[in-house]
């Protein structure tokens, strides 16, 4: 067994003891401020230790690892990724990019190396937002965005965030205490999977990012007229439905016209939802996404024109309302080219790429430049228990990770 799949073995099996941490087992689930999200955070905390790191807890429930420099107190290049999941989920998802930073700063310790900056490595508490329905609260309380009505937002045992981190050992008025001030911020840098097929079709195991997609989603309403099936005919139907269904097909063709653009209808559901009676109302969603905000609008700018057409042609009505929105994330160009070399340096092809999925860069962003490494998955599957990679691509990653470490030069003032 050579050093790249020694690592992998060694990161794999990590991975393996934090998906062991669930709230329902064989199912992997760790959500925000459970005792299972107290029980990896420990487990962490305790790597980040053995790995020469002082390591905390913050504010918002973030282990926070931190490994000096040639001095104490010198600006620090930031690792992470995040520690919570989605319900019946994949085990590399987030996790992959915490062990395999505290994986690097180990082999820092070993080799008794010291940087002109410090490393910290995070691991977020909650990125997913699966328990109270907003995305990457531990991030934006690093970057110092974190809006306090968010802690109004409750479970769906009706616990609110405030109550929830209460419970959890944590005051919410601290919150801002987990802030990073920016001057003691070099960049941000985050190794993940890909979760898309991209890689595995280039046949290559590691890539560049070149930026996080915004995203934005939309909940789309169709009115018509019910009537009774049998009596009313065709051409005097007002059918929600058959409108629903063109306008769906309308966002797939209009986002299959250009590269990078992708368009979801990810639920959609009628009314009165009776066999027997034609559809008198529709609702659908539509999950918008580019590595190019402008584009991202001009799209649904299009797919409202084109739905008005519809709707005239159908003799319905057709409303669309934005209910959320995330600007794109661009990776900053003088550090893709340190992770091209990194990648170069491991006789790797670079290859750059979108995320077409979010990550904790889109917060990050506020507090300093970001980049991300891509780990090729099989098939692409992620969100999944499917979700897999091999172990020489984890002990890749980990190379790819460790060399743009020590390679890493601080943006010119």
């Amino acid at each position: 067994m050579d050093e790249t799949e020694r690592m992998g073995r060694a990161i794999c099996a990590r991975v393996d003891e934090l998906a062991r941490i669930t709230e329902d087992p064989p199912r992997l689930t760790r959500v925000f401020l459970s005792p299972e999200m107290r029980r990896a955070a420990d487990l962490v905390l305790a790597w980040m230790r053995e790995a020469g790191m002082a390591a905390h807890m913050d504010a918002i429930g973030n282990v926070v690892g931190r490994y000096e420099g040639t001095k104490p107190g010198l600006p620090a290049l930031v690792l992470g990724s995040h520690l919570d999941t989605v319900r019946d989920a994949g085990k590399y998802d987030g996790m992959l990019g915490v062990v395999t930073a505290i994986a690097c700063v180990g082999r820092l310790a070993h080799e008794d190396v010291r940087l002109p900056f410090a490393v910290e490595v995070i691991g977020f508490a909650d990125e997913e937002g699966v328990r109270f329905g907003a995305t990457m609260l531990g991030s934006r309380a690093v970057a110092g965005t974190f809006d306090r009505a968010l802690l109004k937002l409750k479970d769906r045992a009706g616990t609110s965030l405030a109550d929830a981190m209460r419970e959890f050992g944590l005051d919410a008025a601290r919150i801002g205490e987990a802030a990073k001030p920016r001057p003691g911020i070099l960049a941000y840098a985050e190794l993940h999977i890909e979760q898309g097929p991209v890689l595995e079709a280039k046949d290559l195991p590691v890539g560049t990012v070149t930026s996080i997609n915004g995203a934005a989603r939309f909940e789309v309403e169709v009115a018509g007229e019910a009537g009774h099936a049998g009596t009313v005919p065709m051409d005097r139907r007002h059918d929600a439905l058959a409108c629903a269904a063109e306008c769906v097909l309308a966002v797939e063709a209009r986002c299959a016209s250009e590269p990078g653009l992708v368009g979801t209808v990810g639920r959609i559901e009628a009314s009165p939802g009776a066999i027997n009676v034609i559809p008198g109302a529709a609702r659908f969603t539509i999950d918008l996404r580019a590595p190019d905000d402008e584009q991202r609008g001009r799209a649904a700018a299009d797919l409202e024109a084109r739905f008005a057409e519809i709707a005239q042609r159908r003799a319905t009505r057709v409303e669309m309302r934005r209910v959320h929105g995330l600007q794109a994330a661009p990776c900053a160009p003088w550090l893709m080219e340190q992770v091209d070399r990194a990648i170069a340096a491991e006789g790797i092809e670079p290859f750059r790429l979108p995320s077409g999925a979010g990550h904790d860069g889109m917060a990050m962003i506020a507090l300093a430049d970001i980049c991300m490494i891509f780990v090729r998955c099989v098939r692409g599957i992620s969100h999944n228990p499917a979700e897999a990679i091999s172990m020489r691509d984890a002990g890749t990653g980990f190379h790819v990770l460790l060399r743009f470490i020590k390679g890493f030069a601080p943006k010119p003032a």
